[in-house]
């Protein structure tokens, strides 16, 4: 979904209010901060005014000169003695300092907060949406999107809010001061600051269009693209198409960096016209401030004070119009984040339904398809508590698909899944996760000791229910032939592994988690007979407490099964 700058920022800032009191903090200290960075030019000028006072004034005596007219009308400065404008210029620049050190520590303690926070919401929102809206998603835009795109977002919380706020109250106050000299005066001081502080950033914005955008898109694109091909690496070395691989890996690289290049082309210009518009606007209150004065406007005074006033003021604007182009990349991080917290799930935990236990499942008149593919049509298949099922049929039948409407990864188009002779649209996820085990053909194991990719099925599992399960797994033999045992490391995605082993730990699990309903697909489709017989003889040795559906090709699997059910083309047969 493409938003509009202005909506993404709306919806950023709305995620601040946990922490509004820091933020009205950092705003007041850079507020006094840059007034302190200011009144250093202005008291200098008083300075000036000062002297030139005094030495007028010693003039003026034998020529009978008012040194008034020397110096003009500048508020205060002929009662303020030299000494005491020095002083007052070093209290404000120990006072910038340590204000400056304060809006940051502030800003950047929301950033990095508000970053766990989004972080903490996008996983959530990736937990609801899973599987079915992440299926088929690149894993490596995943990844950007959870670590730079988030991480780009700290610009617009550390340097974006709070300057925005600080730059208007800031023109509000040196308007106001400009304008004592000559109401005009703080007319085209506010003129000035609007042209600097919202048209450049806007002109800016307009020409780097939706560059940021498709720079972030990209990035994303390349980070699946460079995922993918080192987990293919193998097979990329088996059939020799590295250099193809790595042809198009450049391409997408040269795209990448020609973006970045257009936008780095954008933020030059931006900021070279920029530095040139201050410069013609301080020339333009020069010019306009000594026009009154000769019109009888005020004295010197009122050329110098107000000129060096807007000289010294375009810090805090400056910085905004600095982000003009820059902010493209963050709201287009932004975009890509809010898209994956607005997305809405396929399918809707449930929760505040009775408690249910199980007691048996079945499928009644189920059709289901993804998209316009059917896939499942008018299937029924009914498990009695401690039966074991088995489903047969040929690949792309919707076997798999069956086993995954009993986990509720998608609900059916017609027709109902039960459990317990009750919708399990209306079952409690947690209850559903409590009374299921569900073991697929790949089974995921997480960059981790053995023992802890086993305890996720039960976290506080002890060491004998973990071994007890790994027997009926046909796996402890193996694990204790490793050096370290339980508490060897698997490696990313368990590649120390073969895929035999694999797959009698996602058995492991499935035994450890206890669940009465155990959901196999393909259990043993990576196992010689002597493990295929010592996992079907633990299945039937459990068979009084359990209920499960099998799908296997193999007839050995088979079985063990109570009774068998063929799917063909979508339909039981």
């Amino acid at each position: 979904m493409r938003r509009s700058g202005c909506a993404v920022m709306m919806r950023l800032v709305g995620l601040v209010r946990p922490l509004a009191g820091f933020m009205v903090l950092a705003i007041a200290m850079g507020l006094v901060g840059h007034l302190c960075a200011t009144a250093l030019t202005v008291l200098g000028a008083y300075g000036v005014l000062s002297v030139l006072g005094a030495g007028a004034a010693g003039s003026a005596a034998g020529a009978g000169v008012n040194a008034a007219a020397v110096s003009g009308a500048a508020p205060g400065f002929a009662v303020l003695p030299l000494a005491a404008i020095v002083g007052a210029m070093v209290a404000c620049a120990l006072a910038r300092g340590i204000l400056r050190y304060g809006e940051q520590a502030c800003n950047h303690f929301i950033a990095f907060k508000l970053l766990a926070l989004i972080r903490d919401r996008v996983f959530r929102a990736l937990r609801r949406l899973a599987p079915a809206k992440l299926e088929g998603r690149g894993k490596g835009d995943l990844i950007s999107l959870i670590t730079s795109d988030i991480e780009l977002l700290e610009v617009f919380y550390a340097h974006t809010i709070s300057p925005a706020a600080i730059a208007f109250l800031f023109c509000i106050i040196l308007c106001a001061f400009i304008g004592s000299f000559n109401p005009l005066l703080g007319v085209y001081a506010a003129f000035a600051y609007l042209a600097v502080g919202v048209v450049a950033p806007w002109v800016a914005s307009r020409a780097s269009g939706e560059s940021g955008l498709t720079f972030r898109e990209r990035s994303g694109a390349l980070a699946s693209f460079v995922l993918d091909s080192l987990r293919g690496l193998d097979e990329i070395l088996q059939y020799g198409c590295g250099e193809e691989r790595l042809a198009s890996m450049l391409v997408q690289t040269d795209e990448l960096a020609a973006q970045d290049e257009r936008l780095k082309r954008v933020v030059g210009r931006s900021s070279a016209a920029m530095n040139g518009v201050i410069l013609l606007l301080d020339l333009g209150m020069l010019l306009l401030s000594t026009h009154l004065c000769l019109q009888g406007g005020g004295g010197f005074a009122g050329v110098l004070l107000p000129t060096v006033a807007l000289m010294g003021s375009f810090g805090p604007v400056v910085a905004l119009a600095n982000l003009g182009s820059t902010l493209q990349g963050t709201f287009a991080a932004g975009n890509r984040v809010l898209d994956i917290l607005d997305e809405e799930p396929v399918v809707e935990e449930i929760s505040g339904q009775p408690s249910t236990s199980f007691a048996g499942a079945a499928a009644q008149n189920v059709t289901f398809s993804y998209g316009e593919e059917d896939v499942l049509h008018d299937v029924s298949v009914i498990a009695e508590p401690g039966q074991i099922v088995g489903i047969t049929g040929k690949s792309g039948s919707g076997k798999s698909t069956l086993l995954r409407l009993f986990m509720r990864f998608w609900d059916v188009d017609s027709g109902t899944v039960e459990i317990s002779g009750r919708d399990i649209r209306h079952v409690n996820t947690g209850d559903l996760r409590a009374m299921e085990s569900f073991v697929t053909q790949d089974t995921h194991l997480f960059r981790d000791s053995i023992r802890q990719n086993l305890r996720i099925a039960k976290l506080d599992a002890t060491d004998e229910e973990i071994e007890a399960a790994c027997r009926k797994a046909s796996v402890h033999d193996f694990i204790m032939t490793l050096p370290k045992g339980y508490d060897t490391p698997v490696g990313e995605l368990g590649d120390t592994l073969s895929g035999g082993e694999r797959q009698r730990l996602g058995l492991a699990r499935a035994f450890l988690h206890d669940a009465p309903f155990m959901l196999l697909d393909e259990p043993t489709s990576n196992l010689d007979s002597l493990n295929e017989a010592v996992v079907l003889r633990a299945l039937a040795q459990e068979r009084a407490g359990k209920t499960v559906l099998l799908v296997s090709h193999r007839a050995s699997t088979m079985r063990v099964a109570d009774t068998a059910v063929s799917v063909e083309h979508g339909r039981v047969s």
